[in-house]
């Protein structure tokens, strides 16, 4: 019996120290150990670009009388009156660089064997009024038709009226950068002399800053005046003054004759001002 004695006593000795041998007590006051989060690493984000503005068209500030033609180009500096060689009009006015721009047009014309007559060149807002105004009362026929009588609804004649003549207050006329040149009609400039004509503007008028304003209607000019294969735009001053017009004139502005109400309805602004040629909208 002496083992299991033994073994009893050992067991008693081993209770007793480890019963002195407890682990320290946790103070209440002490803060837990935070969790550790790691950051995720930048691979696992998914970057979401920044929307780019897009920057409205550049413009330098011009008079808003001056965009909407309320002006007198007879007396104002900026303006050249044309002279008799390149018009059979009386008294008609050109921006200074327009006209001695077309002044060097004019001779290398002359010497491809053609001849330049400008039918017209700045209109302001007062003869813009009466070319429309005539037409929307009838004085003036509009393909044969009185349209104060054939087109009573206010849109529909003047948009019968928008296919050739421009509302007062929109024309390109009213800035001194744009001519009609040689003939009011495009079967003109599709034969003969006409032809050769046209072909040589198309080709060579670009480097003297003109550019046609109004080309076929397709899919890059849906909208718009009719084709007049007879009017060029001096680029360098009406691309300002086109962004000028864009960010300046207002429909509110648009007014002061018969069938202005229906300006907005029609949009005049965005199709029939900005209802250029691509090659005259990016001209830089």
């Amino acid at each position: 019996m002496a083992k299991p004695a033994c073994y009893f006593l050992g067991a008693l000795l081993l209770l007793g120290f480890l019963s002195g041998c407890d682990a320290p007590e946790r103070s209440d006051s002490a803060p837990p150990t935070p969790k550790t989060t790691e950051s995720p690493l930048p691979s696992q984000t998914t970057a979401q670009p920044e929307p780019v503005p897009v920057a409205p068209p550049t413009y330098s500030p011009v008079p808003i009388a001056n965009l909407l033609g309320k002006i007198d180009q007879a007396k104002d500096p900026d303006f050249v009156r044309i002279d008799r060689k390149y018009t059979n009009k009386s008294a008609i006015y050109l921006r200074r660089d327009a006209y001695l721009a077309f002044e060097k047009m004019y001779a290398a014309a002359r010497e491809a064997g053609f001849t330049l007559n400008i039918i017209s060149a700045t209109r302001n807002f007062n003869y813009q009024k009466g070319i429309w105004e005539r037409k929307w009362t009838g004085v003036t026929k509009v393909g044969g038709k009185n349209l104060a009588q054939a087109l009573p609804d206010p849109t529909e004649r003047a948009r019968a009226i928008l296919r050739y003549s421009s509302m007062p207050g929109t024309s390109r006329h009213h800035w001194g950068t744009d001519i009609d040149l040689n003939s009011l009609d495009n079967a003109w400039f599709a034969a003969g002399t006409g032809k050769k004509l046209y072909t040589w503007l198309v080709q060579n008028a670009p480097s003297f800053g003109y550019c046609q304003t109004y080309t076929e209607m397709d899919e890059s000019r849906p909208r718009g005046y009719q084709e007049e294969k007879w009017h060029w735009s001096y680029m360098p001053i009406a691309a300002n003054y086109l962004n000028a017009y864009r960010a300046t004139v207002d429909y509110a502005d648009i007014a002061g004759f018969k069938g202005a109400e229906a300006a907005r309805g029609m949009n005049v602004i965005e199709d029939y001002v900005g209802g250029i040629g691509p090659q005259c909208r990016e001209w830089k």
